[in-house]
């Protein structure tokens, strides 16, 4: 039976439901959220591939992706060796260039937290206001097949290693059996987990796994569900799941996030993950940022790429518009 008690009430829940935060005024508000024209959604997306790039706006455009790239390892085979390896490409993307923006943030694993700080050294954000986040994968990732105590220990393993940023997968299971106060108390207690031992709290990431979530309302509805939650940004996929990121999806998260702008003046970050590999999808994905909540996003705070090779079509392509030639495949690191 569907429990109709309360469930963890946070702040923005309270706001948009009132006082009493239960199972079934979070169902009846989700069930009431207009579908998703999927026609309209597809179409959308598809205009932003035929916007016209400029060769200045271009040169913009790129430097913008590498700002807003989390570079990502998150293997098995993951070493500390690897990681210091992908903390100076971080650092740099392009060793021949000097002026080539850093990432946003380097995603490893919970047990590679403190590698990554110690390779970062004084670029960790920790250490200067335009540094270099580190973000880890929490919570089961990338299935969230686990309990509930033993993401809570996950994320605070995490957290208390030094990390930013927490990147959680909420239990698709869950989501699509229904259990809706479940994975939004899930995401409440998690959020919590984030907090640090000075009050203060790491940026909480929620992962919807939309490859697995089926239909764009779906998304739509988990999006809500997510933000209602904690979530400090809203992210497509673990990478492990096709299909990953794609820009209906993307599309239907950002307008949520608008939406959402529009009732409470709030911001709420975005990343798409998985499957942005060339330099030519991302910058339509920037189209899209623009064109559905505004510019103001265009920045790393409040929108990231969940990448790693996409890093290096991106610094070809810089190189091409710098030089005026193309270098070889063997120019970048192979990640």
């Amino acid at each position: 039976m569907t429990p109709t008690t309360a469930v963890h009430p946070t702040a923005r829940a309270n706001s948009v439901l009132g006082a009493s935060v239960t199972e079934k005024a979070l169902k009846k508000f989700l069930n009431g959220i207009p579908g998703v024209d999927v026609v309209g959604a597809e179409a959308r997306a598809a205009t932003f591939a035929s916007r016209s790039i400029k060769t200045t706006s271009k040169a913009w455009g790129l430097d913008t992706i590498i700002r807003m790239v989390d570079l990502t390892t998150l293997e098995g085979a993951d070493t500390p060796g690897k990681i210091r390896s992908l903390a100076r490409k971080a650092i740099l993307p392009d060793p021949s260039d000097r002026t080539c923006p850093h990432v946003a943030a380097v995603c490893v694993y919970g047990d590679m937290v403190g590698h990554t700080i110690e390779a970062l050294g004084d670029w960790h954000l920790s250490k200067r206001s335009d540094g270099i986040a580190v973000a880890a994968v929490a919570t089961a990732f990338p299935s969230g097949r686990a309990s509930l105590p033993v993401k809570i220990l996950d994320t605070q393993l995490a957290v208390a290693e030094g990390a930013d940023e927490i990147d959680m997968v909420i239990d698709r299971g869950a989501f699509l059996s229904g259990r809706l106060g479940f994975v939004f108390d899930q995401i409440v207690a998690v959020k919590e987990a984030c907090k640090r031992a000075d009050g203060t709290y790491a940026h909480l990431k929620v992962i919807l796994e939309t490859g697995e979530l089926a239909t764009l309302d779906n998304v739509r509805q988990a999006s809500w569900l997510a933000i209602l939650a904690g979530a400090d940004f809203i992210k497509t996929s673990t990478g492990k799941v096709q299909p990953a990121a794609t820009l209906p999806v993307t599309v239907t998260m950002l307008e949520v996030i608008r939406d959402w702008h529009g009732l409470t003046g709030e911001e709420i970050g975005m990343k798409p993950a998985g499957g942005i590999r060339a330099s030519k999808d991302a910058l339509r994905y920037l189209v899209g940022v623009a064109e559905t909540v505004g510019e103001e996003w265009l920045e790393p705070h409040l929108f990231r790429f969940g990448a790693s090779s996409l890093l290096n079509d991106v610094v070809l392509q810089r190189q091409k518009i710098r030089t005026g030639h193309y270098s070889g495949p063997d120019y970048v690191t192979v990640d």
